[in-house]
């Protein structure tokens, strides 16, 4: 029976988890609630395989729920010190699932701040840990208000996690382990998968047209062929993300907890 009771963020936390499939032994990060529960609903799921941590130094055989007290609910697997995790870094074992302020067609991403940086508009989070981590290991990045504020016509306004514009890459620089897999937004689910990395979509959330995303979007897009829409959330799944959030923060992650399934305008 096809599943109709479900919200947006339960959509995003499902859609999301698929951006480790297949990711087997690698170190899984998502930054943020949505992207949080979703790599504990990947390790519960498809890829068992996946590591995680605490938050702070272990590893962890069950993802920690949302709310947990220190050390309830936990099933330790190993240590996981700051330096292990930049030895797992610096290899390209890690994933990461992040989000970014303002996304271009090259991929790159800001976080740091909007305008020029000697004088900013508006000042953001800075550019962290971004740059070594976008050249060392793979990102996807999570994006709940598709616009054209976040995917800009031109280049982002600070430059902090690197994309596939060649010109920006100093020579010398190993490529081996970047790359962005994935973008997940509230509208569809995008890539950079056309001919010399050109961005494109590849699929669409129930009840969301193409015309829409690429009227919210900055440059032009690509359908992948046989566009479809987003898989949607099963039972299991649903059953899953209510034991990792049993205090429904998830409602909270996105304005109004929209229905997972858009009504016609």
């Amino acid at each position: 029976m096809t599943n109709t009771t479900f919200t947006l963020s339960e959509l995003l936390i499902c859609t999301c988890a698929e951006v480790w499939r297949g990711d087997d032994e690698e170190l899984a990060t998502g930054i943020g609630i949505i992207p949080r529960i979703a790599q504990g609903l990947a390790k519960l799921t498809h890829s068992p395989d996946l590591m995680i941590t605490d938050g702070e130094a272990y590893l962890m055989e069950q993802p920690v729920a949302l709310g947990a007290k220190s050390h309830e609910g936990r099933h330790y697997a190993g240590w996981m010190p700051y330096s292990r995790v930049f030895d797992s870094l610096w290899h390209g074992r890690r994933h990461a699932l992040v989000g970014p302020m303002q996304v271009d067609r090259w991929g790159q991403a800001n976080i740091s701040c909007i305008g020029d940086f000697a004088q900013p508009r508006r000042q953001m989070l800075g550019l962290r840990g971004f740059p070594g981590n976008s050249i060392n290991h793979q990102n996807s990045f999570f994006v709940p208000n598709h616009s054209k504020r976040v995917f800009v016509e031109n280049e982002v306004d600070v430059v902090c996690s690197v994309g596939y514009r060649r010109e920006r890459w100093p020579a010398g620089v190993r490529d081996d382990f970047a790359g962005v897999r994935r973008i997940v937004t509230n509208l569809c689910v995008m890539d950079f998968g056309g001919h010399d990395h050109a961005p494109r979509v590849v699929c669409l959330h129930p009840g969301v047209g193409f015309d829409e995303v690429q009227d919210n979007t900055g440059f032009p897009l690509l359908k992948v062929d046989g566009l479809d829409e987003t898989p949607r959330p099963t039972p299991e799944q649903l059953g899953i993300i209510a034991g990792l959030d049993p205090r429904d923060v998830r409602s909270r992650q996105l304005r109004d907890n929209p229905p997972g399934i858009r009504s016609a305008a």
